[in-house]
């Protein structure tokens, strides 16, 4: 399975997607986040996840262009993900909106691109815009974002390709049980937003306990638990230190039972909106 930072899963069409990468949500335009991207690509991290709404698309390509020529990284080892926001979604806006993201970036291609929320009315049309860039070879794999199980059947009743990817809130407090069954049955890989809760689980007493007995940090146990459970992981930073105990995954493994407990913390508590109740 995942024993080192390029490890990955092979989506539903046969493309490799690292188990394990870096996500830049509110990571503002600027060197901060351009030194965290390359600092991550040098430490051995392949997968970066951005998205048109996050304004920082630019800076994400400009790392990018910098690390490929600076550290010798072929792009093809790269896998760079971007999404397409809500106002843009429906069948011409979307395939323009790709084309805004993949300018900003400064790249030929994405590796996975993502409708971000499934906005009703909406999401069906931009869907068949995703297939279109697909078919045509401009984007490598295609898939959603937060969507829960009803949005995926109605995407699938209609869908030529299924999603290869789906990608939503997932931490010990909300574990998703219905949806990632329903993605693990169907062959769509789950993907992990938020999997530290934004930090709200660093004081979490159970977890702490696991974190000393494993001498690992809590970030650690929480992003081995999402491994070990076949989920992808991208957690946010910008801090160099985090960046690489982040990655530090691959030298211990939870035991059954230490995994069944940390899914027992699950409350079906969110820190992100309710797919079902989006207004934006």
């Amino acid at each position: 399975m995942t024993n080192n930072l390029q490890a990955t899963t092979t989506l539903s069409n046969g493309v490799k997607m690292p188990w394990f990468g870096l996500g830049v949500f509110k990571v503002e335009e600027g060197p901060e986040l351009v030194n965290a991207v390359k600092f991550a690509i040098k430490q051995g991290y392949r997968s970066i996840d951005t998205a048109a709404i996050y304004g920082n698309e630019e800076g994400v390509g400009q790392a990018i262009r910098e690390a490929i020529n600076e550290y010798g990284i072929p792009r093809e080892e790269l896998f760079i993900t971007s999404k397409v926001w809500n106002s843009d979604l429906g069948y011409d806006s979307t395939l323009v909106a790709y084309e805004t993201s993949l300018n900003k970036l400064g790249l030929d291609y994405l590796d996975l691109y993502l409708i971000h929320w499934p906005v009703e009315d909406k999401f069906i049309e931009a869907w068949r815009a995703l297939e279109t860039l697909y078919k045509e070879g401009r984007v490598k794999a295609i898939g959603v974002s937060n969507f829960q199980v009803h949005h995926l059947e109605k995407v699938m009743q209609v869908a030529v390709l299924k999603p290869m990817v789906n990608q939503v809130e997932y931490h010990p407090m909300l574990t998703q049980a219905e949806v990632k069954a329903f993605c693990d049955s169907n062959g769509i890989q789950f993907e992990a937003w938020s999997p530290l809760m934004q930090g709200q689980l660093f004081d979490n007493p159970l977890l702490k306990e696991l974190a000393n007995k494993y001498n690992k940090s809590v970030a650690q146990i929480i992003l081995r638990w999402d491994l070990q459970n076949g989920v992808v992981t991208i957690p946010k930073s910008i801090k160099e230190h985090r960046i690489i105990e982040n990655s530090n995954l691959f030298n211990f493994e939870l035991t059954r039972e230490d995994m069944d407990i940390i899914s027992s913390l699950n409350e079906n508590h969110r820190v992100g909106p309710d797919p079902d109740n989006i207004d934006f």
